[in-house]
């Protein structure tokens, strides 16, 4: 998973991979930060990209045809990030992505990202398929 952004995605990637640690998690989940103006260079080292709110506009014009699925992540969301519920979200978002091949990847209901207000994981807010533990 790579977070795309600034110095807030890069702080939030931090606390991430401490978590990672803590939890011994290394060998199951991989988070890394990747300046947006890199990521052409990186996306395709990646099984899901997941970024900041305020990257929808450039995702969705210079990045619909990546070969790898691509997630703006809600603003409460980002602001509060769980990795359970991160990792969990970045699970379903591959399972939509394998079904769909667009970019970027919505949960139902969920086409204007800028007014999702959850918190959680898409699954443990409505309920759905269970991606399984990290």
């Amino acid at each position: 998973m790579c977070c795309g952004g600034g110095f807030s995605s890069s702080y939030v990637t931090t606390r991430m991979q401490k978590q990672i640690k803590e939890n011994h998690l290394e060998n199951q989940v991989q988070i890394d930060f990747s300046p947006f103006s890199l990521m052409h260079e990186v996306i395709d080292q990646y099984n899901v990209v997941m970024c900041c709110p305020h990257l929808l506009m450039e995702i969705k014009l210079h990045f619909k045809d990546a070969g790898v699925p691509l997630y703006v992540l809600p603003p409460r969301m980002y602001g509060l990030m769980k990795l359970t519920e991160i990792v969990d979200d970045a699970k379903g978002v591959i399972d939509i992505y394998k079904q769909t091949k667009q970019n970027p990847v919505y949960f139902p209901g969920e086409e204007n990202i800028l007014r999702v207000t959850r918190i959680n994981s898409y699954r443990h807010t409505h309920g759905g398929k269970d991606y399984g533990d990290i």
